[in-house]
C-alpha cells in the first residue's frame, strides 16, 4: 500500500499559450495556466451560477516542448502531475511560496487542429498513443506509474 499520494488530474482549457524558457543547463521548462469551471445552484436566487478556477502548470523536459508545439489558448487539455510548493524571494527580499502542479501526462483533447475545425479525437503528445514521463531535474522521485489510456468515453460529460 502506498504511503502517500500526490496526484492532480485536471481537465479544462488553457488560459493563454504556453510559454517555455530553458534552464542553465539547457532543460526545456513550460508554463502554462488552465482553467476549471464548476456550476451551483445558488439558495438564495435560485440562479445557476458558475465559478471558475485557475490552475499554474509547469511542464519539464520534453513534455515542455510538446506542450509549447501543441498546446494552444484556448484548447481543451487532460493534465496529469503532482502539486509542488517553491519558496522563492521577491524583490524586496521578502519569502513567497507559489503553489502549482507539475504536469507529468498531456492528452490535448479535440485533436490538433481543434481551433480550425479540423481533425478529432485526441493526441497525446507528438504522436497518439505516447505517455511521457517527467519530472523536474533536480527532484528524486519514485517514476510515475500510469494504468490504462484514458478514451473519451470515460470522461463522464
Amino acid at each position: 500500500m502506498a504511503k502517500s499520494v500526490n496526484k492532480v488530474i485536471l481537465l479544462g482549457n488553457l488560459g493563454k499559450d504556453p510559454e517555455v524558457r530553458f534552464t542553465g543547463g539547457g532543460t526545456a521548462v513550460a508554463s502554462f495556466s488552465v482553467a476549471t469551471s464548476s456550476s451551483y445552484k445558488d439558495k438564495t436566487s435560485g440562479d445557476w451560477k458558475e465559478t471558475t478556477e485557475w490552475h499554474n502548470v509547469v511542464a519539464w523536459q520534453r513534455l515542455a516542448e510538446i506542450a509549447r508545439d501543441y498546446l494552444k489558448k484556448g484548447n481543451k487539455v487532460y493534465v496529469e502531475g503532482r502539486l509542488q510548493t517553491r519558496k522563492w524571494q521577491d524583490k524586496e527580499g521578502k519569502d513567497r511560496y507559489t503553489t502549482e502542479i507539475v504536469a507529468n501526462e498531456l492528452v490535448l483533447l479535440g485533436g490538433r487542429n481543434a481551433e480550425s475545425g479540423e481533425g478529432g479525437g485526441h493526441s497525446r503528445g507528438a504522436s497518439s498513443g505516447n505517455s511521457f514521463d517527467q519530472s523536474t531535474p533536480d527532484f528524486e522521485s519514485a517514476p510515475a506509474a500510469h494504468g490504462t489510456e484514458i478514451t473519451d468515453d470515460d470522461i463522464p460529460f
